[in-house]
């Protein structure tokens, strides 16, 4: 038997990456796999004031720090739900509102960095381990991070490839979703996605045993269900009102192969379990915000599902 630790939707946080690479010892898990959205959603100006003076807007707050404890204290804080830091000044703010490609690039460049320093972490403490970590960055992520993680020592860049897990798994991945409201950086139309799943699946030579490691969840699973939007993309009443958003050509791949078990993401608010056919799918949900790991242990015996249970820390 083996045993795998899911999580996915970490958006940046340098405290669920932390949490991420030591669930493995946690929960005695000997597989960790990461889903899609590895990466944050946007950059913190720290805008110096003179001495150890920072004015930050955070959410709507705006912080003062007066010294040199203060300003990493809320570095820290900013790092934690998953925003880059950039220290800037009052002139190059003023630059930057006049050239908005520059603050684009600003974005990239930081937010490279902090994948790379992700992977020297993982590669330090899972060194000398017999841990393995798959990867596999989502519809938020940029194409530069695949060249990062794939450098890596210790993570496993899974994207598109039929991986043979060390429990003798195999296991498809992606991180591309069906369109969204948001016009993100891998989305393509549901033909495309069929093409890009089956090109996969046509390789499983145990469909039954395989693990789909795929971003979006599929459609109508009750895993995708998020708040509609109205043409604003402003959730209407109050988010109360939820509409199924994945894949119908994932559903039908699940469908056609019925593999031992789904793994999904995208959906923040997707948490939960379900079965198309005998397929278990999971979505362990996200709140990389509040800084605490959601995640899912599942045990895996030759040709069953085991046992499951979904976990938040």
């Amino acid at each position: 038997m083996t045993t795998i630790f899911f999580a996915t939707d970490i958006h940046g946080s340098d405290i669920c990456w932390s949490k991420f690479l030591n669930a493995g010892k946690f929960y005695g898990a000997d597989q960790l796999i990461l889903g899609g959205d590895m990466t944050g959603k946007a950059v913190v100006p720290f805008v110096h004031q003179g001495g150890s003076n920072y004015r930050i807007t955070l959410l709507e707050q705006v912080f003062d720090t007066t010294n040199n404890d203060e300003l990493q204290d809320i570095v820290k804080r900013v790092r934690s739900r998953g925003y880059y830091p950039y220290m800037t000044n009052p002139d190059e703010i003023a630059e930057l509102e006049k050239n908005p490609e520059r603050v684009s690039g600003i974005f990239l460049a930081e937010v490279l960095k902090v994948v790379q320093q992700w992977m020297d972490l993982a590669d330090k403490k899972l060194e000398g381990t017999d841990m393995k970590l798959y990867c596999c960055p989502g519809n938020d992520d940029m194409d530069e991070v695949d060249e990062i993680v794939r450098a890596s020592r210790s993570v496993v860049l899974a994207e598109g490839q039929v991986t043979i897990l060390k429990s003798g798994h195999e296991m498809i991945a992606s991180g591309w979703s069906n369109r969204t409201p948001w016009d993100t950086h891998r989305e393509e139309d549901e033909d495309q996605l069929k093409v890009r799943y089956e090109a996969m699946t046509s390789q499983l030579k145990d469909p039954h045993n395989a693990i789909f490691n795929i971003h979006v969840p599929p459609y109508k699973s009750q895993l995708d269900e998020a708040p509609e939007l109205d043409k604003d993309l402003r959730p209407i009443l109050a988010g109360n009102a939820l509409k199924p958003v994945g894949s119908t050509a994932l559903r039908e791949a699940i469908e056609n192969a019925q593999p031992l078990l789904g793994l999904h993401g995208h959906i923040h608010e997707g948490r939960g379990v379900s079965r198309i056919g005998k397929t278990l799918c999971v979505n362990p949900g996200s709140m990389y915000e509040q800084g605490t790991l959601l995640g899912a242990i599942v045990k895996l015996g030759r040709k069953k599902v085991e046992d499951y249970v979904l976990t938040t820390g």
